[in-house]
């Protein structure tokens, strides 16, 4: 009985270190079997009322397409997984946009390999990572508050060791490394290096795992950007409500410094959902509140001002409801609410700092239906909404877009 109640301590203790490579919704679980290759092919045709928001340009619809093949497989092994999935793409705009730089093709691409490693019962390595380049901000991601003018390189990858020190106690030590770079946008560019320790505590068997991080973090800015750094001490809980349902939260404090200037302490928030409710509904939700490093340069007036505080909080959910075998309902919402506070003139004739208070709120929600016609043959009609009110220069709009498509898997 004990040998059996080490094991699956060992198990639960070793979910690992959550909200990491693959974006907020990401509750670091990991495959549970092989899957042999699986190639897709595809193309989703979308209209679009305004296909490029923001930064003054005149309101602008354009259809598009988006070809891709991708694939994915996952191979197991007594002590090691690999999880490797790629989707290789194209963005054609049969009308191009009228903004200036608009291009009519834009290549897309989003590639992820995660590893675990079992040394033995008590060692493992885990990583993660991906890399994507695409036009549309996925808000997943954890980065983005609005669309941009130009495709972005975003990519992290995340490495830690674990140990299970006791049938209770375990740590998982470790790295990551964050990389955003834009084509057609200047001064937010970003590069962070993060290293943390999470000590893990198994309160039950098989259920609640108690975690304390602590992190540090050091982000260096492109452009008139400033650069700065971070330290995070947050607790948490960690409960499997059921083999299908698990909750991970964790809240603390963010000690906050930006290059030149003064620390600041803020709450820190970060909460991720996943669960099968029953056969035919799955749900998966994410909740995060920080002071985040990325877009912090904004233009008010004919000026540009650097907010060394810019708090953010993110809210995600995202669902999908069988209604037959054939037919399925999927959609999701995302909220972002952000304040710009603290900001510095970095250009223009200006005064040389700005009212604090600045606020941004951006939904974007998607509602659609997913079609089976046959083993491999799969259809997909969407509606996707995003409404941003900005005390911003530009950054108010909505938009609208219709999506249609087609996908081969075999």
């Amino acid at each position: 009985m004990k040998r059996k109640f080490a094991l699956v301590s060992a198990a639960a203790l070793a979910t690992g270190y959550a909200m990491a490579a693959e974006g907020l919704y990401n509750v670091g679980s990991e495959a549970q079997q092989s899957i042999p290759l699986k190639w897709s092919v595809g193309v989703d045709v979308t209209y679009d009322d305004n296909v490029n928001p923001g930064g003054g340009n005149p309101k602008d619809g354009a259809t598009s397409s988006n070809a891709y093949v991708g694939l994915s497989f996952v191979n197991m092994s007594p002590q090691t997984t690999w999880d490797v999935y790629a989707r290789l793409g194209a963005l054609y705009y049969f009308d191009k946009p009228q903004a200036a730089g608009s291009d009519s093709f834009y290549p897309q691409a989003r590639v992820g390999v995660n590893l675990t490693h079992r040394f033995n019962e008590r060692l493992r390595l885990s990583s993660r990572s991906f890399l994507s380049y695409e036009l549309e901000p996925n808000y997943a991601y954890g980065f983005a508050t609005s669309r941009q003018s130009g495709p972005y390189l975003f990519w992290q990858t995340d490495n830690a060791l674990g140990y299970r020190w006791s049938e209770r106690v375990a740590t998982y030590t470790g790295f990551t490394l964050t990389g955003l770079s834009y084509a057609d946008v200047q001064d937010q560019d970003r590069f962070t290096w993060t290293i943390y320790n999470q000590f893990r505590y198994q309160l039950t068997p098989q259920q609640t795992v108690l975690t304390f991080d602590y992190r540090y973090g050091q982000t260096t800015a492109g452009g008139l950007a400033q650069d700065s750094s971070d330290h995070f001490l947050v607790a948490g809980i960690e409960h499997r409500f059921s083999p299908n349902t698990i909750l991970i939260t964790r809240a603390g404090l963010q000690l906050h410094q930006v290059s030149g200037g003064d620390n600041t302490s803020n709450p820190y928030l970060e909460m991720a959902l996943n669960s099968r409710i029953t056969e035919q509904f799955s749900l998966r939700a994410f909740v995060r509140y920080s002071v985040e490093p990325y877009d912090t340069v904004q233009q008010v007036g004919q000026s540009l001002y650097d907010f060394s505080q810019r708090e953010t909080f993110r809210i995600g959910i995202s669902g999908d409801y069988a209604v037959t075998p054939m037919l399925s309902i999927i959609g999701g919402a995302d909220y972002i609410p952000a304040k710009f506070n603290d900001g510095r003139r970095v250009y223009g004739l200006g005064p040389l700092t700005a009212n604090g208070g600045l606020t941004e709120d951006m939904v974007n929600a998607y509602i659609g239906l997913s079609m089976k016609f046959n083993d491999n043959l799969f259809g997909t009609l969407t509606y996707n909404y995003t409404d941003s009110n900005s005390d911003i220069t530009n950054h108010t709009y909505n938009r609208n877009r219709i999506s249609l498509g087609m996908r081969y898997e075999f």
